[in-house]
C-alpha cells in the first residue's frame, strides 16, 4: 500500500498541468502519422497539455447493427497518439479518493466481466505491469483472479484488433483501480455487432459475473430491430449491467445498448483535484451522451418528464473527459503508457463500484433508490439543448444522471 500510495503521488496527472517530460514522450501507435484529429467538441483546453487534443480510438461504426468502443485518447496536432515512458493519467488511488470507496477490503469473491470486440493477445500481461506499476496485487490465469474466453465460451480468439485492444487495456485497468480485489472475467466477442456483443454478455453472465462492463455503443439501429432482437441480451435481473452513453454529447441518435431498459446507463464527468473538503470537484463532460430512448416503457424510477413515457439516458456517471483520463498500459497497439477518457473510462469504473458493493441489482432501479449518496454534479452542460437533458443542474439530469459515487451506499 505504501508503495501504491508513493506512486500515485508521483504521477503526471494531467488535470493539474503537469505534462510528462518531452524526453519521456513520444507520438506512436496504429495511428501514428494520420491526418490531423478533428474534436467532436469542446474539451477544458486549460487542463490538457499544450499542443495535445482528443481523439476517439474507434472507429464510426458504418453498418447498421454495428458498435464501436467508446474510449479517446490524446493526440498531437498531426493526430499521432500521446505516449509517455511512465503513468500520466489518473491512477488507482485518485479514483478511489475522488469517490469515497472501500477498495482496499472490498470486492473479494466477485466477478467483473468486461465485454469488447476482438482480441488483445497482451491483454493479461499488459494488465499485470498495471497492477505492479501501482501496487495492486497480482490478477493472473494462475492464481484464479483473470479468465479471458469468446462470446462462444471458449479459446479460439477471434482476430486481433489494436483499436479494441486499447479498449481491453483501458477497461482491465480501470476495474483494477476501484476494485483490485475482484476477479476479472474479460469476454471477446468474434465481432462488433451489438448481437455478437451480446451474446458475450449472456456467456459472462452464465459464466457467474454479477457484473458486466459495456464500454461501445451503437447509433444505427432501427428501433424495432433493436427491441425485439437486441435487447434480450441485456435483460438479466440480478446483475449489474452497465453500459456507456456515448460519446457524442447530446442527441437524437438511438444510442444502444445505453438506451436499454435493463441497463445502467454511465455518463460522463471531468474530474479535477482542488482545495474544497472533497478534495475533487467535478463538471458535466462535454461528450457525455444524453438523450430519449426511441422507445417505452419508461422504467418506473424514472419520473422525469423531458423524454415523455421512454427511457432517458444516463443514470449515473464518473470520470470520461480525456483531460482529466486514466492512466492505461498498452503495449500491443501504442508500446507505452497512454492518457485515456471516455464513457468507455467511466463504464468499467462504475462496473468496479457496483462489483465494490456486492449486491443484486434489479436494472437500474438500484441507483435511483439512495439518490443522496452520490455526489450530484450541478454544473456543465454536453450541449444542444437548455434543459436539464443537457444542462447539469440540481438532483438528475441527462449528461450525469443522478451524479458520481460518494462510497457505495447508492450501489
Amino acid at each position: 500500500m505504501r508503495k501504491f500510495l508513493m506512486l500515485s503521488a508521483s504521477v503526471c496527472l494531467l488535470l493539474t498541468g503537469v505534462e510528462a517530460t518531452a524526453a519521456s514522450a513520444t507520438a506512436q501507435g496504429p495511428h501514428a502519422g494520420s491526418a490531423r484529429a478533428r474534436l467532436p467538441y469542446d474539451l477544458p483546453r486549460s487542463s490538457l497539455p499544450e499542443g495535445l487534443h482528443a481523439k476517439a480510438v474507434c472507429r464510426q461504426a458504418s453498418v447498421g447493427g454495428m458498435a464501436q468502443c467508446l474510449s479517446m485518447v490524446l493526440v498531437d496536432a498531426s493526430g499521432r497518439t500521446f505516449t509517455s515512458s511512465a503513468p500520466s493519467g489518473l491512477g488507482p488511488a485518485d479514483f478511489q479518493d475522488a469517490y469515497d470507496l472501500p477498495s482496499s477490503d472490498h470486492g473479494k469473491g466477485v466477478t467483473v466481466a468486461v465485454v469488447d470486440a476482438f482480441h488483445n493477445p497482451k491483454a493479461e500481461a499488459d494488465l499485470a505491469v498495471y497492477r505492479s506499476t501501482y501496487g495492486l496485487p497480482p490478477c493472473t490465469t494462475d492464481n484464479g483472479c483473470f479468465k479471458e474466453i469468446t462470446s462462444a465460451g471458449n479459446t479460439e480468439w477471434p482476430r486481433n484488433d489494436a483499436d479494441w485492444g486499447l479498449e481491453v487495456s483501458l477497461d482491465l485497468d480501470a476495474v483494477s483501480a476501484v476494485c483490485p480485489n475482484c476477479n476479472i472475467l474479460l469476454v471477446d466477442s468474434y465481432g462488433g455487432g451489438i448481437r455478437e456483443l451480446g451474446r458475450a454478455v449472456n456467456e459472462a453472465v452464465q459464466m457467474g459475473a454479477t457484473v458486466v462492463s459495456n464500454s461501445y455503443a451503437n447509433r444505427t439501429m432501427d428501433r424495432k430491430r433493436t427491441k425485439h432482437t437486441a435487447e434480450k441480451y441485456y435483460n438479466h435481473p440480478g446483475v449489474a449491467i452497465v453500459a456507456g452513453s456515448g460519446d457524442w454529447s447530446y442527441n437524437n441518435y438511438h444510442t444502444f445498448p445505453t438506451s436499454s431498459q435493463y441497463v445502467i446507463s454511465v455518463g460522463g464527468t471531468y474530474l479535477k483535484k482542488d482545495g474544497s473538503q472533497r478534495g475533487w470537484t467535478e463538471t458535466a463532460w462535454s461528450g457525455s451522451g444524453s438523450g430519449c430512448a426511441p422507445y417505452g416503457p419508461k422504467p418506473r424510477w424514472q419520473t422525469d418528464k423531458g423524454c415523455g413515457d421512454t427511457r432517458t439516458y444516463a443514470d449515473v456517471s464518473a470520470d470520461a473527459s480525456p483531460s482529466s483520463g486514466a492512466a492505461v498500459y498498452d503495449t500491443f497497439g501504442y508500446r507505452n503508457w497512454l492518457v485515456v477518457g471516455g464513457t468507455s473510462l467511466a463504464t468499467p469504473l462504475i462496473a468496479g463500484v457496483f462489483a465494490l458493493a456486492g449486491d443484486s441489482v434489479t436494472y437500474g432501479k438500484r441507483v435511483y433508490q439512495n439518490p443522496e449518496d452520490l455526489n450530484d454534479v450541478t454544473s456543465g452542460t454536453n450541449g444542444g439543448c437548455d434543459t436539464y437533458l443537457c444542462v447539469a443542474g440540481p438532483g438528475y439530469d441527462g449528461p450525469t444522471g443522478l451524479g458520481t459515487p460518494n462510497g457505495i451506499g447508492d450501489f
